[in-house]
């Protein structure tokens, strides 16, 4: 195979010298679905395990479940940080207002209140330092973090809130079979359920 003909099937963008931007995050044409714009790089997502799915699944629906009326709960949506920083949590749970329209494909930091990562093997570094840091920089409360542990291959959730005074995230519990919480709302998921799934 010459180089030729591999440049001919992955005519992939070259980069602008100052990196990307949320504008071609939304313009580029081709882009895989859930592309996302971390400090001015584009990232692919690879394929997902079923693991990642189903906790999805499990937690939006839990999440929904006591929302108050004021918020909404959405799942693999941009939150535009800034204009080189476009990630896609797994979750959010945004202000309602918020929600302009069906044709919508982002949010604002601001309107965000928790954003959950799942974790994947190619993401585990972005979930466990670069998100968390961005989140917490930009202002957003809360932030869950999901891993897959034991033999049972179980989820446990680990809770981060916001300092005010730092302005980083502090560990405030670690779940494994039940999240009850009453930030930033009421919520009782049980996480055992995810074999009913």
């Amino acid at each position: 195979m010459t180089a030729e003909s591999v440049e001919h099937r992955h005519p992939w963008p070259v980069p602008p010298p100052d990196g990307y931007t949320v504008d071609d995050l939304f313009t580029l044409p081709d882009l895989p679905p859930h592309t996302e714009l971390i400090d001015g790089s584009l990232v692919f997502v690879s394929a997902q395990r079923d693991f990642h799915s189903i906790v999805i699944d499990l937690l939006v629906h839990g999440l929904r479940r006591t929302a108050p009326p004021e918020l909404r709960v959405r799942r693999e949506m941009t939150v535009v940080i800034d204009r080189r920083n476009g990630p896609e949590p797994d979750i959010s749970v945004v202000r309602r207002e918020a929600v302009k329209s069906r044709d919508q494909t982002y949010y604002r930091v601001a309107d965000v209140l928790l954003a959950v990562e799942v974790v994947s093997p190619d993401s585990r570094a972005r979930d466990r330092d670069t998100k968390p840091h961005k989140y917490a920089a930009a202002g957003i409360p809360h932030y869950w973090l999901v891993d897959m542990v034991g033999q049972d291959d179980s989820p446990v959730v680990q809770i981060y809130e916001l300092g005010q005074a730092t302005g980083t995230y502090a560990l405030t519990g670690i779940h494994h079979d039940h999240v009850k919480v009453t930030v930033p709302y009421d919520i009782d998921i049980d996480l055992t359920a995810i074999d009913d799934i």
